[in-house]
């Protein structure tokens, strides 16, 4: 039987990666529930072809500054598999320790800023540009020394909230974060321009004509290429407070970000995708801790009370993440 695609996708749905094919979640064209039967659940999914178009995107955006070069930031997710991967798409590989902090300090550092992860808007990068700047011109001035290169660190942010179904429930500072559109080239773009613009100040832009500047992705290259796929172990109504409850067999010992930084995962139910979620759900994991749940105990609005599933879920499902 032909596969059978639906014709309207949600707005979660990537066309080519994550779609919706004979009411089943996809996954670059595999079915997820076959994916979770094969090899059982908790099972992360990685997809090789997103990382790779990930990077062709950051590569696009840089191709437009010939002083840029990018390292995947590998604490992102450093499996052998992923950094294959990473490196046979074109770029090179950051990593940190304090023996290579050591041999680097002794080959002869450059300078290193990060602003942080998820940033919304450009300004962040620039002030920290300007402040590495000054910092620059005072040691060539100082010293007589030109820095090779520069690494402005990572941070580019990704679009959690494609599917808005939740946004009323998350705060709106919380939500700027993880609906943030900053794409890449418009980071590069006011990054560059801010390291530009500080070196026509100083009459210093000869300083400019040998200096590499290094970017640092890491969420831009991986966090939408894995996929965790669980398996729903119990469903329960709560006649006390009228709630529905779905427990699968993956919590925070897998997704340890949910707990520690109230990080939002959007949950689909892979084995009936096309149904509509009209259905809440207070959704938690198999461990026998209070704070295993999808949800925010501490009632701060950084993460949605219940998620959105078809109407009543049943044992065996499979939840992707």
């Amino acid at each position: 039987m032909t596969d059978i695609i639906s014709s309207s996708q949600p707005a979660w749905a990537i066309p080519g990666y994550l779609e919706i094919r004979d009411n089943r979640l996809r996954i670059n064209g595999v079915d997820a529930v076959e994916l979770a039967k094969e090899f059982d659940t908790p099972l992360f999914v990685v997809s090789a072809p997103r990382i790779r178009h990930n990077i062709a995107r950051l590569l696009e955006a840089a191709s437009h500054h010939k002083k840029i070069k990018l390292c995947y930031a590998s604490k992102a997710n450093n499996t052998l598999g992923v950094l294959r991967v990473v490196r046979d798409a074109g770029i090179d590989v950051e990593v940190n320790s304090g023996g290579e902090l050591f041999r680097a300090l002794r080959a002869g550092v450059g300078l290193h800023i990060h602003v942080g992860s998820q940033t919304p808007d450009p300004e962040p990068y620039v002030e920290a540009l300007a402040a590495m700047w000054d910092h620059l011109l005072w040691l060539h001035r100082e010293t007589g020394h030109k820095l090779q290169h520069i690494n402005i660190g990572g941070g580019i942010p990704v679009n959690y909230l494609r599917d808005d179904m939740h946004a009323e429930e998350i705060g709106d500072a919380e939500r700027d974060m993880l609906g943030a559109d900053l794409t890449s080239a418009e980071m590069m773009e006011a990054a560059i321009e801010a390291v530009r613009s500080s070196a026509r100040e100083a009459g210093a832009e000869y300083l400019l004509d040998d200096l590499e500047i290094v970017m640092e992705p890491g969420r831009a290259v991986i966090a939408d290429a894995v996929t965790i796929l669980t398996k729903v172990r119990n469903v329960k109504y709560r006649p006390e407070t009228g709630e529905n409850w779905a427990l699968t067999d993956a919590g925070y010992n897998l997704m340890l970000s949910m707990v520690m930084y109230h990080w939002y995962y959007h949950a689909i139910d892979a084995s009936r995708a096309a149904e509509p979620p009209v259905s809440r759900y207070r959704m938690a994991g198999p461990l026998c801790d209070g704070g295993d749940v999808y949800f925010d105990l501490h009632g701060e609005g950084r993460l949605p009370d219940c998620r959105l599933l078809p109407a009543n879920v049943e044992v065996g499902e499979r939840i992707a993440n």
